[in-house]
């Protein structure tokens, strides 16, 4: 059956078309008069077209972005007007008839072309014309061939996609929730999930081995650039009868595959299997539990070092130490000076090492001349070197160590360009002390494994004990988490115990998972990569709000449609609320 607004989408016409009659529908793109002959560029979903108009009357009433359809003759364009940047360009339609399907009534907030540079609270408020932008579409488009070849892809490794529930119960552990209040049961709540976690591991409990799905995730964050707030997806996976190796080996697979598949032309990926760093390796030789493998630049501990020489600032402090092959200005090192302490260090020590291997610089006088060709053979110095020193208390300095790290790998130009480099973070502590209260915590998902099992529990420093806990980094960005679960009843009753909670807590918060571990829980492990994250990196773009279709501001707004907004005295009755001044 014919369509009765267009035969062709702009994708397929072509010079077959030549002499034929055909109608197209789209946006007007542009309006050019030539005078007494005008053009429009129609725009629709696939493609663009010159349409040309040789009756000038037709144009009268059109307006750019308007939604019309255009009855004409598809002719050969001059040779000389050939447009080789659209794959219609050497052809063009005579406009005979056009009907206005979709009418503009007021003032273009911003031309859609340039879109992109306007101001983001604009496009935001009118993202649906933003999203007609080609880039902003291209990125829509890209999104949604990546989401079908992961699902695809998780598919033919054997996992099974089912959706669990967006309504479901608090947990008081992680980011806060967003709650929602009951109609029928008078002062209790649902929260939409911050991740599947309790139900993918029931879904374990209950048999099913392998499980996947893209799902949305909810939590009450501030935004950042890669992170969206209020809600994200992630691929979430889950398998029984699964090690930690075995879970990287999927990860491995499934992110280098799409990464290969959908990397920008001449970019590398890092092949299987990932390096993997533990947790306190990464802090002290990247200062960061997200490493960034482009960066070629290594921290090293000089603690001990400098407690053997008679510089004062540096002794009893951790001491790290970054050396780079490179002479700096004057300025450089006063530029660098300016960031180190602009991020809230005291100052930033260095050495220079000259030609003949002797040391130049503000430190040098401290160390001792027997201890000099110590510090050599530790940071490996050659002439030519500039080695950085950052001395505070051990979680400060590895930060400031980390934070300038990166920036002399971005001001020397040291990151490698056009790679995508992939690792495993592991070893993470199962137990943190609250810096404020001076309790023992969880330092990240309370439902792993702790290293060593009950026995660890029961006989080890809380601080000591590590958990089988793992995040996949890329560039230098957390693209998933994961863990081996705690599936034994018994170690997790005990790791609740030491996080401060008893078992009555356990029971009443995580009631469905301590009830159904009593029914032969098999071991289970999972992670759940970012789906959002890993499209800004296959984009490039520097802001995840970019390649998300309707995306909340950075001060968690929705200014298309006015959210969050009030509501009725009568909807807050009917759910028991009362707001407070």
């Amino acid at each position: 059956m014919a369509n009765m607004y267009r035969d062709v989408n702009l994708s397929e016409v072509n010079e077959s078309y030549i002499g034929k009659e055909l109608k197209v529908a789209g946006w007007v793109e542009n309006i050019r008069d030539h005078g007494g002959v005008s053009f429009i560029d129609l725009r629709d979903m696939y493609g663009v077209l010159q349409v040309v108009l040789r009756d000038t009357t037709l144009l009268d009433g059109i307006h750019k972005e308007e939604c019309i359809a255009i009855e004409g003759i598809m002719e050969q364009r001059d040779e000389e007007t050939y447009n080789p940047k659209i794959p219609s360009g050497t052809i063009e339609l005579e406009a005979k008839k056009i009907t206005i399907l979709g009418q503009v009534y007021q003032q273009l907030p911003f031309e859609v072309q340039t879109s992109k540079e306007v101001r983001e609270d604009v496009r935001l408020k009118y993202r649906y014309l933003d999203l007609r932008n080609q880039k902003v579409k291209d990125n829509m488009i890209f999104r949604s061939k990546v989401i079908a070849f992961l699902r695809q892809k998780m598919t033919d490794m054997g996992f099974l996609e089912i959706q669990t529930p967006i309504l479901c119960a608090s947990s008081p552990e992680g980011a806060r929730d967003y709650i929602v209040p009951s109609r029928k049961y008078k002062g209790k709540f649902y929260a939409l999930p911050q991740a599947p976690q309790q139900y993918k591991q029931l879904l374990m409990v209950s048999g099913f081995d392998k499980y996947f799905q893209i799902a949305p995730c909810f939590r009450d964050e501030d935004a950042r650039a890669d992170r969206s707030p209020g809600e994200f997806y992630q691929l979430d996976f889950e398998m029984s009868f699964a090690t930690q190796e075995d879970v990287f080996r999927i990860g491995e697979e499934v992110l280098t595959e799409t990464f290969a598949k959908f990397a920008p032309e001449g970019y590398e990926v890092t092949q299987a299997p990932y390096p993997i760093i533990s947790y306190k390796q990464a802090m002290l030789e990247f200062g960061s539990d997200k490493p960034d493998l482009r960066n070629p630049l290594r921290i090293i501990d000089l603690s001990e070092f400098f407690n053997k020489c008679t510089f004062k600032p540096f002794q009893n402090k951790t001491v790290r130490a970054i050396n780079v092959h490179a002479k700096l200005s004057k300025g450089q090192h006063e530029k660098l000076l300016k960031f180190a302490t602009g991020i809230g260090m005291g100052g930033l020590g260095y050495l220079e090492v000259l030609e003949d291997g002797s040391y130049k610089g503000p430190i040098d006088k401290f160390i001792p001349e027997e201890l000099k060709g110590e510090i050599k053979d530790l940071a490996g110095l050659q002439p030519g070197d500039t080695i950085f020193f950052i001395a505070d208390k051990e979680d400060r300095a590895a930060y400031f160590a980390g934070q300038i790290r990166n920036e002399l790998g971005e001001r020397l130009d040291l990151i490698e360009k056009n790679a995508y480099r992939f690792c495993y973070v592991n070893d993470f502590p199962m137990f943190e002390r609250d810096p404020e209260t001076k309790k023992i915590g969880f330092t990240h998902n309370p439902f792993s494994m702790p290293q060593g099992g009950l026995e660890a529990l029961n006989t080890k420093d809380p601080l000591d004990i590590l958990a089988y806990q793992y995040d996949i980094v890329c560039n230098g960005v957390e693209l998933s988490s994961g863990a081996v679960r705690n599936h034994d009843m018994q170690i997790m009753v005990k790791a609740f115990e030491i996080a401060g909670y008893d078992e009555e807590v356990l029971k009443a918060k995580f009631g469905a998972l301590y009830n159904a571990f009593q029914f032969g829980a098999p071991p289970h492990a999972g992670m759940a990569p970012g789906v959002d994250r890993m499209i800004m990196l296959l984009r490039n773009e520097e802001n995840i709000r970019e390649i998300i279709p309707f995306p909340m501001s950075g001060t968690a707004q929705d200014l298309m449609c006015g959210a969050p907004n009030e509501v009725t005295e009568q909807q807050l009755r009917e759910v028991h609320i009362k707001v407070r001044d």
